[in-house]
């Protein structure tokens, strides 16, 4: 995207906890990821949003870990943009559509990277010139994916009951049982994640050597985590359909694994294309 714009923009990447403090009056804009993928540790939406602000930037927010795992106040927060998916936590499903948030105050005049013809103002009148639709709908670059919206659909009917606070605490409650369970019969492994978990989304990660093999290991034995490079262990927390039995399970399984060395194993080294 910087090379696109081809004005001399230069993308500048910190670790997560000096933030805050690169936030200065020469950036443009700060893009994050409020939950990261790797350990779960979470940013303060809210204040970094307003030290963007109050330094000219604009705040864009990737929700990916976020949507469907803790509640989210992009108003609130007075977030300019976001966006995410809908395959993990909002129950999608591989190949489930994407989303994108737009604040109303920018709606009417932002132009998207992409001008899509159903993001026309009149998409049908088959104009040589371009006209974005009206607000929202400019954002629209394509023709939307029908059949992985009315799987969507379908999956997003639970959420009409559910309160988000609700399921955050439920959350939380689940995962610090995991992490007890975890700790307890592993010594070898190493909490990745925040200890608090105020500071923590909806996942736990343990670091570990042989994590990948690990990894594989425990999907053979019923329990599916991800790896992520270079040593991360993974495990998102889902408590629409996680209950308290599920959990001392896994945390079980994960100790056999770890106690009995089932990972080290030739046929767990192989690395595949997904991990």
């Amino acid at each position: 995207m910087i090379e696109t714009l081809g004005r001399g923009h230069d993308l500048r990447v910190v670790a997560p906890e000096e933030v805050e403090d690169a936030i200065t009056g020469d950036v443009a804009v700060v893009m994050l990821t409020e939950v990261d993928y790797r350990t779960g540790r979470m940013h303060d939406m809210a204040r970094l949003t307003r030290k963007a602000h109050e330094n000219g930037a604009l705040a864009v927010w990737d929700l990916a870990h976020s949507a469907g795992a803790l509640p989210v106040d992009l108003s609130g927060a007075g977030a300019d943009f976001a966006v995410g998916c809908t395959y993990k936590f909002l129950n999608g499903g591989p190949g489930a559509p994407a989303f994108i948030y737009v604040a109303p105050r920018h709606a009417g005049t932002v132009r998207p990277a992409l001008s899509g013809w159903l993001g026309h103002a009149a998409p049908f009148a088959f104009e040589q010139g371009y006209r974005a639709g009206e607000g929202i709908a400019r954002m629209r670059v394509g023709t939307p994916p029908v059949l992985a919206l009315a799987s969507l659909e379908a999956a997003l009917d639970i959420w009409d009951g559910v309160d988000m606070a609700d399921l955050r605490a439920r959350s939380v409650a689940l995962s610090e049982r995991f992490i007890t369970a975890v700790e307890a019969a592993c010594p070898m492994l190493a909490l990745a994640s925040p200890r608090d978990p105020a500071r923590r989304g909806s996942q736990v990660s343990f670091r570990f050597a042989h994590g990948y093999e690990a990894i594989q290991a425990c999907i053979a034995q019923g329990v599916v985590g991800d790896f992520r490079a270079p040593d991360i262990m993974r495990f998102g927390i889902t408590p629409l359909y996680l209950d308290e039995t599920d959990i001392d399970r896994a945390a079980g399984i994960i100790a056999r694994v770890m106690r009995d060395k089932l990972w080290d194993n030739d046929a767990y080294r192989q690395r595949g294309a997904v991990t």
